[in-house]
């Protein structure tokens, strides 16, 4: 019931918002498949620049939908709001307030990445797009969701969530396979920036679109993360509620 309750929460939410919601999943996608795939006219890997930047962007957007549908909300809840104490003394079990903040932000995630699809689905590219593709972007956003939340805790103010989504999650939106292949990047800093989870996102979704083999490998990776931020946000909670 509490997982309920927490997705209840956040339906509420969305609903409430939608179309401010819709709008900012949209404007800035919409922006680099205009500017960088049909503004610019070029070829990567063999094939057309749109073919390699869509799954790109649909990875791009499913972590920035995921990331700040958690991090500035629960950031805002915990040193504004202080909704975050009720939470603390309600029967509702924490591993299920924390599941339902995941769930929840992947789902926003899911939601802001299928907006994209159905933009591109008239674009004549080729690619496919599978249940396989759906339960990449879904699990890419509970990383993000995971990492949100573990964000909002370590936040000393409201500040400090932009802060850090200029210098993380920002880098990684450029960096991490979206917009080029990992493979230029030189050495140590490649192969880094290459394990990190957008890149593995970006990777499965433009294998899986092309036809390719689902690798496995990918989703263990992402699995990982997933499990590692996971058991830091709980960490965190647990220790707010023994304080």
């Amino acid at each position: 019931m509490g997982i309920i309750t927490i997705l209840w929460e956040k339906w509420v939410e969305f609903r409430r918002d939608f179309y401010k919601i819709t709008l900012a999943a949209m404007i800035a996608p919409l922006m680099y498949l205009i500017v960088f795939g049909m503004g610019i006219q070029t070829t990567s890997h063999g094939q057309p620049y749109l073919n390699f930047l869509i799954p790109g962007v649909v990875s791009l957007t499913t972590m920035n939908g995921s990331f700040n549908a958690i991090a500035q909300n629960l950031n805002v809840q915990r040193l504004y709001e202080k909704a975050f104490d009720q939470v603390m003394i309600s029967p509702t079990p924490l591993w299920q307030f924390i599941a339902g903040q995941i769930i929840g932000g992947s789902l926003r995630g899911l939601y802001a990445g299928g907006i994209i699809l159905l933009l591109t689905a008239p674009i004549e590219t080729g690619l496919i797009f599978n249940g396989w593709s759906f339960l990449v972007m879904f699990l890419n956003g509970a990383v993000f969701s995971a990492i949100g939340v573990v964000v909002s805790f370590l936040a000393k103010n409201h500040a400090d969530v932009p802060r850090f989504s200029n210098y993380i999650i920002m880098p990684m939106a450029y960096l991490c396979n979206t917009f080029f292949s990992t493979e230029k990047l030189p050495g140590f800093i490649g192969k880094f920036v290459s394990a990190l989870p957008l890149s593995q996102t970006s990777h499965l979704m433009r294998s899986i679109s092309s036809g390719e083999a689902v690798n496995y490998a990918g989703i263990g990776i992402l699995l990982l993360y997933l499990l590692v931020f996971t058991v830091a946000a709980s960490w965190f909670i647990y220790k707010k509620k023994n304080l």
